[in-house]
């Protein structure tokens, strides 16, 4: 794709959180005039921030007439870092989905509104679990590389990525993305690699989607087989999928005309099937 598109000034917006403390997460309004047109809402993930997703937001929200929403969760980009000594729990994306998100939209003056959510690897998981838990607030879910379950092949190479993270200039290629590193990495190495983890399994809240959804992975990915979007559409069964070849954990980088081109079909057949 050769068009780039500057992305906005992120904002630092006060959220109280579910713990009653009050923390700022970062956030970045893409085209917020388009006040007519969609909300596509932007989940990174487990290493993921505002920064890290570069123009690509603005470039999917161009070609899809959109406004957009991307924001960096507690812990991660210019968010109120994590302390070092808090660890989160295994449940830790059903409380994102249940009390951080509903928390930050509440802050935003989006209660009213029923967003499209494109959501990445961890972010893929937060926004099948708030489809399930809020069906009457969301249009649609497009997700990539998802996790319903834990793979072998994940832990494998959460584990290969605790070793770089010790034993290379990993901390700070990551200090690009984040202004606590540390905070953003062991939040998420740490409870991935928590021997409880292994029993993580969000299938049982399949069943509760009731909107349409795009499942998308690269059959190169190297943090989960195609059984995760499988598994989706045997459950969800109005899921769409999108495979793409040559193509690992990270769709919206190593293949980016494709996933813009099948988020922006998908939401245009959302379109049309309200007219």
């Amino acid at each position: 794709m050769n068009q780039t598109i500057a992305n906005t000034s992120s904002l630092l917006v006060p959220v109280t959180g579910s713990d009653g403390r009050d923390i700022t997460i970062e956030c970045q309004w893409i085209e917020p005039h388009k006040t007519d047109k969609d909300l596509l809402i932007f989940l990174h993930e487990g290493l993921g921030s505002v920064s890290m997703w570069k123009d690509w937001p603005a470039l999917a929200c161009a070609a899809a007439n959109c406004r957009g929403l991307v924001f960096s969760r507690y812990g991660y980009g210019e968010s109120t870092p994590r302390p070092h000594e808090e660890k989160w729990p295994v449940s830790f994306m059903h409380a994102q989905a249940g009390q951080a998100l509903p928390a930050l939209f509440k802050a935003l003056d989006l209660e009213n509104e029923r967003p499209v959510l494109f959501g990445h690897s961890d972010g893929g998981s937060i926004a099948v679990l708030y489809a399930a838990m809020y069906p009457e607030r969301v249009k649609a879910i497009a997700v990539a590389a998802p996790h319903i379950f834990v793979e072998d092949v994940t832990v494998a190479n959460i584990e290969n990525a605790r070793q770089a993270y010790l034993n290379t200039d990993l901390p700070r290629k990551l200090g690009r993305y984040h202004s606590d590193p540390d905070s953003a990495f062991w939040g998420w190495n740490d409870v991935w690699l928590d021997p409880n983890f292994r029993a993580w399994n969000i299938e049982p809240f399949l069943k509760d989607i009731e909107c349409p959804v795009l499942a998308i992975q690269g059959e190169n990915d190297e943090y989960g087989s195609l059984e995760q979007i499988y598994g989706i559409r045997r459950i969800a069964t109005q899921t769409e999928l999108c495979i793409i070849p040559n193509c690992g954990h990270s769709p919206h980088r190593d293949q980016p005309d494709v996933v813009i081109g099948a988020l922006s079909a998908f939401i245009a057949k959302l379109d049309r099937a309200h007219l």
